[in-house]
């Protein structure tokens, strides 16, 4: 079942329920995905809908961290439509998974005591293995992390 199927279903149930916040957050995502489909003239593959709702959860959430602090309204509906969206978003790689990716790259590359100027070469191989899995700026941290 593709991700397009799975939040129509989702916001079917949600529109019998009237759930009308959770209802319009599915549409939203809906739109985002269909749009990329169309964008792209074929189905999405199970990556780029995943990165689809990535982009929707970065966004919602930069709403939320931009909104003026007086503006509690505005941040608690951001907060329920990142628990919706987040349903949906691909399984995050934790720190040890990404600590062992690196590992596997520096015995691939034959680096055993990684300086700064190997992390470019680190990075250009890592990146592919863990795109849409992790998150770029904490795979930084801890390739940063190696190198000190």
């Amino acid at each position: 079942m593709s991700k397009i199927e799975e939040v129509r279903a989702q916001m079917v149930a949600a529109m019998k329920n009237k759930d009308k916040e959770r209802k319009e957050t599915l549409s939203m995502l809906l739109a985002a995905l269909k749009n990329k489909a169309i964008d792209k003239r074929a189905d999405l593959t199970e990556a780029e809908e995943n990165e689809v709702i990535k982009k929707e959860i970065k966004q919602t959430q930069e709403t939320m961290d931009l909104a003026p602090a007086d503006r509690e309204d505005i941040k608690e509906e951001c907060a329920k439509r990142l628990a919706v969206l987040k349903e949906f978003a691909p399984e995050e790689m934790s720190e040890e998974q990404i600590r062992a990716e690196i590992n596997e790259v520096l015995k691939n590359l034959g680096i055993t005591e990684p300086t700064g100027k190997d992390k470019g070469k680190i990075m250009k191989e890592l990146m592919p293995r863990v795109k849409g899995r992790a998150d770029g700026a904490l795979v930084n941290r801890l390739v940063g992390e190696l190198l000190k």
